[in-house]
């Protein structure tokens, strides 16, 4: 459908710029949006699908294809608005880089921004300005390079009891509940919900890459998340149940006790018993093996070593420590 676009049901499709900077040899830099909003409601609740704060990070990319795509072919359906944002960092993504190139700056480090401040910043306030007042706002991320993640929620505790029951809605594997401390106040996702405009934060999959299966379903779960906002009368999938991990002794980190090689063997996602091997480090030169990685706790693979290069304190996994709440969730 071309921007601006009427579709047959009253709906509109609607690329819009949000912030513009001037760069050098006569170009322009552009955050925009597209806008897909129904014809027909009277009091339109507004969800905003936020990504590519990191230029390395592409999961997003794919998730707002796909969404796009099913809405405007059952624009019927639609009744609100979803603003997809699928570059907050365009420079980055052009140039694979994490941060703002020449910059050397991590976009999600100068929110809430100032529209009198450097062109970072200039942005970082305009993109607060525009999600201020949506309904829901979900700022989706992928890992690094270095680390896969399955499909998970991350939450500061201070906003637990609002935001869990809409991540439940989001068909992901993992509900991850931080402590306050450990949450920086200048993200997007800290500032928006500190502004009273509620944000889900999604990390799942891999730095540079796509990982198709995780994004498809994330966004059946997106419109679960719809369905429940009322912005969405189609048909759903029934979101999966998470599994809830607090601050504190429920995750377990495993770190390489030697530099070396990491070759895995446990799957990503798997269900591992106390002492079931994760992987091996290896050196290649000598073909022998340096330290094998076993499970430390029952419980849940959720992140995995990707880049086998590893030097001595690397991450290499970590375990969401089973609870006899979570089997039976398992075992249903």
């Amino acid at each position: 459908m071309p921007a601006g676009a009427l579709d047959g049901n009253g709906g509109v499709c609607m690329v819009r710029t949000i912030a513009t900077a001037s760069l050098p040899v006569l170009e322009t830099l552009k955050i925009q949006k597209n806008r897909l909003e129904s014809g027909n409601a009277q009091v339109k609740r507004r969800l905003g699908i936020v990504t590519g704060i990191h230029g390395d990070e592409l999961e997003g990319q794919y998730v707002c294809f796909e969404l796009a795509r099913r809405i405007s072919e059952h624009s019927e359906c639609l009744n609100g608005i979803v603003d997809i944002y699928p570059a907050m960092n365009p420079l980055g993504i052009d140039s694979i880089t994490r941060g703002i190139p020449a910059f050397d700056l991590d976009m999600n480090r100068v929110f809430p921004g100032n529209e009198d401040g450097s062109m970072t910043e200039y942005f970082a306030a305009k993109m607060i300005d525009d999600l201020y007042g949506c309904d829901m706002v979900v700022d989706i991320h992928a890992s690094n390079i270095f680390l896969t993640e399955i499909p998970q929620v991350r939450i500061n505790e201070l906003h637990r009891d609002c935001l869990v029951p809409w991540a439940k809605e989001l068909n992901i594997d993992l509900i991850w509940v931080h402590g306050s401390s450990t949450v920086l106040e200048s993200t997007l996702a800290y500032s928006l919900n500190s502004r009273k405009t509620p944000t889900l934060v999604v990390e799942m999959g891999v730095g540079m890459r796509i990982t198709k299966a995780y994004c498809l379903q994330l966004v059946d779960g997106l419109f679960c998340l719809m369905k429940k906002l009322g912005i969405w009368s189609g048909p759903t999938t029934e979101p999966r149940t998470p599994l809830i991990a607090d601050e504190g002794d429920d995750v377990s980190f495993l770190n390489a006790p030697v530099a070396g090689v990491f070759i895995s063997t446990a799957h990503h996602g798997d269900l591992l018993k106390r002492g079931e091997e994760i992987g091996m480090i290896v050196d290649p030169l000598q073909g022998i093996v340096l330290a094998r990685m076993n499970a430390p706790v029952d419980g849940l693979l959720f992140t995995i070593r990707e880049y086998p290069v590893v030097d001595e304190g690397s991450l290499i996994a970590r375990i969401l420590r089973s609870r006899p709440e979570q089997e039976e969730v398992q075992d249903v």
